[in-house]
């Protein structure tokens, strides 16, 4: 089997665990999510637990670590094409506000199918794709202000599904 291993990155992070403090990633505009809300300082007692920095969100009332999205695509086109897909994960973490860091693409043949990540300063995107079933499975995990669902009409326009399945778990629950 040949295995075709694609690490695409805007950014020059370096070797890992040596040069990352010295990276700068640039952020895309922010779109707010009204129904995501930082978490914020307040003068009370948990003053220090909300100033750690931790990019916690509270979503309809619940204060977690962030929003993960498990989107199943079906019927979808265009899941063998690596160049595609990348486009696609890039025009996701824009629409969110996010913030990459790299892509990580791999294209296994002789199926075509991809397998990646997009890694993000608020987590990550993952993508599984089966182009011999017309299938794809996404992972959509981010915290703070990003707005995970955003990624969801840049998916319809790329790959075009029949039908789109949409989960949401919410990470950290109590921490």
């Amino acid at each position: 089997m040949r295995q075709a291993a694609l690490l695409r990155s805007d950014k020059g992070l370096g070797t890992p665990g040596t040069d990352r403090k010295k990276a700068k990633p640039t952020v895309a505009s922010v779109k707010a999510n009204p129904a995501v809300t930082p978490v914020k300082s307040s003068p009370t007692a948990e003053t220090a637990i909300d100033d750690r920095k931790d990019h916690f969100v509270v979503r309809n009332g619940v204060r977690c670590a962030g929003v993960h999205l498990i989107i199943d695509l079906y019927e979808a086109e265009g899941l063998a094409d690596i160049d595609r897909i990348d486009e696609a994960l890039r025009r996701c973490v824009a629409a969110a506000g996010a913030t990459l860091l790299h892509i990580h693409l791999h294209h296994f043949e002789p199926n075509g199918g991809v397998s990646g990540v997009a890694v993000l300063a608020e987590s990550h995107i993952s993508i599984h794709s089966w182009p011999e079933a017309n299938y794809a499975a996404l992972d959509v995990f981010m915290c703070g202000n990003a707005n995970p669902e955003a990624c969801i009409p840049v998916l319809r326009e790329a790959f075009k599904p029949k039908r789109i399945v949409v989960g949401e778990h919410l990470r950290g629950q109590g921490a």
